[in-house]
C-alpha cells in the first residue's frame, strides 16, 4: 500500500491535489497551519496506488508519496 504525507505548513490549500487524485483520497477539511491557511488532509492509504499525481500538481511541494 502506498501513502502520502502532507506538510501542513507548506500547504496553502489550493486544492489542486484533490482534483488530481483519481481515488478521491484527499479531503479539503484539514487543519489550519501557522499562516491561517486551511491545509488538506489524506483520508487513508487503503486505496492509494501511489500514482504521485497529487505530488506532481502541488505547487508548494507539500506532498510526499511513499510506496
Amino acid at each position: 500500500m502506498a501513502k502520502i504525507t502532507i506538510d501542513k505548513e507548506k500547504c496553502k490549500g489550493c486544492q489542486l491535489c484533490i482534483t488530481a487524485c483519481p481515488e478521491c483520497l484527499i479531503d479539503p477539511s484539514g487543519p489550519f497551519n501557522s499562516f491561517g491557511l486551511k491545509a488538506v488532509k489524506f483520508k487513508g492509504a487503503k486505496k492509494c496506488k501511489g500514482c504521485m499525481l497529487c505530488a506532481i500538481v502541488c505547487p508548494d511541494c507539500a506532498i510526499e508519496v511513499f510506496k
